[in-house]
């Protein structure tokens, strides 16, 4: 009997020896533009979902796509290695993208995968390419490489692959309890988080969770001109802007009446292991070209960024933003703000 230190010795170089045949399907699916928000974009949501359920047939899966309201959830099933008697593993992932706008800020196109020089040498390119698609991929093959090497995949494995992680997974859960009797697994695998730095991988073991609005205000039922209406009718667009200015007050605390309600600090043990990481935030926003830290003023970097909520606006739109002048006083005004949440938070509430 081969040794496992052997076996996944046989892996490894397996992976190293077909790294550009893997790469190559990475790139396939990355070439796919399946923005989940865009309705557009739906029959390329189904072609990548059919191109992840063709590579996991091709190792032996019975692989399927499941319809949903939405787009198609990937279910795939393998029973493992004959007499296998070992955990039961639930990969979790998604092969969905956010859109792409603004795309002139894209250095290459964003469905066109590069391979380029990053800080710590080579790195992929492309939307999705960190989110989701290449960890999907990295598991993928990561199970192709144990089949080519060792001729079989090692455990029982069921891989659930959905389309909508990135609008908010609005019919994921449905799909979870219609399809529970398929879905009881010794362990849940998610490789949809961040590392600790470029060189060092991380075990996520917790996650704040998110609700998201678009809220639109409207004001007369017309645009109006400036000349004959500014200083009598109510603008919006200001009105709109002024309510988003006051989410925060000076100190970066939320304003939204009951928002910390239930919300615990950390305690004190868990803030003694997070300053003892040694977090360099000037480092960290320094990577992205920022200097002045945001958030509740007052608080570590790592409980800013793991344990608190957050309110954040992610879009703001109305009235003229074409070149030049147009002194339009809008009919309505629109925005987009998200909130990461924390434990003792409800998103319907």
């Amino acid at each position: 009997m081969t040794s496992p230190s052997a076996s996944l010795d046989a892996v490894l170089a397996r992976v190293d020896a077909a790294l550009d045949q893997s790469r190559e399907r990475l790139f396939a699916l990355l070439r796919i533009p399946s923005i989940s928000a865009q309705p557009a974009h739906a029959e390329d949501c189904r072609r990548a979902a059919e191109s992840i359920r063709d590579d996991l047939v091709g190792l032996g899966f019975t692989a399927s796509l499941r319809p949903t309201e939405g787009h198609p959830v990937v279910l795939a099933h393998h029973a493992g290695p004959p007499g296998y008697t070992g955990p039961h593993i639930l990969f979790y992932g998604h092969y969905d993208v956010q859109p792409v706008d603004p795309v002139e800020l894209w250095a290459s196109p964003p469905f066109d995968p590069q391979l380029v020089d990053g800080p710590r040498g080579k790195r992929f390119v492309a939307r999705g390419a960190v989110d989701d698609k290449g960890q999907a991929m990295m598991f993928i093959e990561a199970m192709r490489a144990w089949k080519d090497a060792t001729g079989a995949i090692p455990a029982k494995i069921t891989v659930l692959i959905e389309g909508e992680e990135e609008i908010g997974s609005v019919n994921l859960e449905p799909f979870l309890k219609s399809a529970k009797d398929e879905l009881h697994a010794d362990l849940a695998l998610i490789s949809d988080t961040g590392m600790w730095d470029v060189d060092t991988p991380a075990v996520t073991t917790r996650l704040r969770g998110m609700a998201y609005v678009e809220l639109t205000l409207h004001a007369a039922r017309r645009d109006l001109h400036s000349g004959l209406f500014g200083g009598s009718a109510l603008n919006p667009i200001n009105a709109l802007t002024r309510v988003l200015g006051d989410l925060k007050d000076e100190e970066g605390r939320i304003q939204i009446p009951g928002f910390y309600d239930n919300v615990a600090m950390v305690t004190n043990a868990q803030a003694a292991e997070w300053d003892a990481m040694g977090f360099d935030e000037r480092a960290f926003l320094d990577g992205i070209g920022l200097r002045v830290p945001a958030g509740e003023r007052g608080l570590p970097a790592l409980q800013r960024l793991w344990a608190r909520p957050t309110a954040d606006i992610n879009g703001v739109w109305g009235g003229y933003a074409g070149p030049g002048a147009k002194t339009v006083i809008a009919a309505e005004a629109s925005a987009k703000v998200s909130f990461r949440l924390v434990p003792g938070q409800d998103p319907r509430r």
